[in-house]
């Protein structure tokens, strides 16, 4: 039986811990199972955080196997070699697919009922491969997609009209990574149309406003990684958001990676997709309306994916 009350996270790098930080500052759940293969790595994690617990929530925070996932309502997947400067997500396909397999077998073995949450990258092959590999139902396995680049999105757009981030409403759909497509034709300030919000602010070029900011949030990651070498802290945030929709039974719109069944016309990989994500995982993969242009786009996200999976020979 699940334990609404359980977690898990797998994999305990930059990104593992991270996101065990993060959500026990949420207070969503009673208690977390670290595992790494580097078990003293997963060790000094848990008693790091857990010396914070006395000003946070009760919460039992400790290192532990596989065995532990049977009834652990959220397991979230962080493990693989990270990206280095130079790299795009889509250069750690052939490592992270053998480590993502190799988890999803030890999965397997212990026989779970919980949501497998795929945060490493490149998040969208890897949920395909976890899918397919964990033979899970699909609403039970997806990733963590452009949760995090649609943050990124809101936040610049709030910088740049000096509004308030929760006020903006837009998305970024397809691959998490380069070929990323940003929803403008729907994009609003609390219901004004994004040009017309602008105009208030006196912005009026639109269009190269429009590609600067999208163009800073597609090379978001490489800014950050040149920087200082690895991303970890914005994408625990976007994980511990995904987790508090789950565990609160919140049914929001999140753009997560999903297995697309004829969405868009689209299937047989996952892509991102807002979809409303409830304590069972995605409940329903919503088609927006897209302009024929981001429609495109999309195909153009979708083709390029497609290609590498049908390169991973799965079935």
């Amino acid at each position: 039986m699940v334990n609404v009350k359980k977690a898990a996270i797998i994999g305990c790098g930059f990104v593992g811990s991270s996101t065990a930080f993060a959500l026990m500052q949420k207070a969503l759940f009673n208690e977390l199972v670290l595992i790494d293969y580097n078990t003293a790595k997963a060790e000094g994690e848990a008693m790091d955080i857990s010396h914070g617990l006395p000003y946070s929530h009760p919460m039992d925070i400790h290192a532990g196997t596989y065995e532990e996932l049977k009834d652990a309502a959220l397991i979230v997947i962080t493990a693989g070699a990270a990206q280095k400067p130079g790299e795009t997500r889509l250069d750690l396909i052939n490592k992270n697919v053998a480590i993502m397999s190799s988890i999803i077998e030890n999965i397997k073995k212990v026989g779970i009922e919980g949501i497998l949450l795929i945060v490493s990258n490149p998040v969208d092959i890897l949920t395909h491969v976890a899918l397919k590999k964990s033979g899970l139902p699909a609403n039970r396995v997806f990733g963590s997609g452009t949760v995090l680049d649609t943050a990124r999105l809101k936040y610049l757009i709030s910088r740049h009209l000096d509004v308030d981030a929760k006020n903006v409403h837009g998305v970024i759909i397809g691959e998490h990574g380069d070929s990323e497509v940003p929803v403008w034709s729907i994009t609003n300030i609390s219901g004004i149309p994004l040009s017309q919000f602008c105009e208030l602010r006196g912005h009026f070029d639109h269009k190269a406003g429009m590609q600067k900011i999208y163009e800073e949030v597609r090379d978001s990651a490489y800014h950050i990684i040149e920087r200082k070498g690895a991303t970890y802290y914005g994408v625990a945030m976007a994980v511990a958001r995904i987790a508090e929709c789950i565990v609160r039974d919140q049914h929001t719109m999140l753009p997560v990676s999903v297995e697309l069944d004829n969405i868009y016309g689209l299937s047989g990989l996952a892509l991102s997709i807002p979809s409303l994500v409830g304590k069972n995982g995605v409940e329903r993969v919503l088609e927006l309306p897209l302009s024929e242009e981001e429609k495109e786009e999309l195909y153009k996200s979708a083709k390029r994916l497609k290609e590498i999976i049908d390169g991973l020979h799965l079935e």
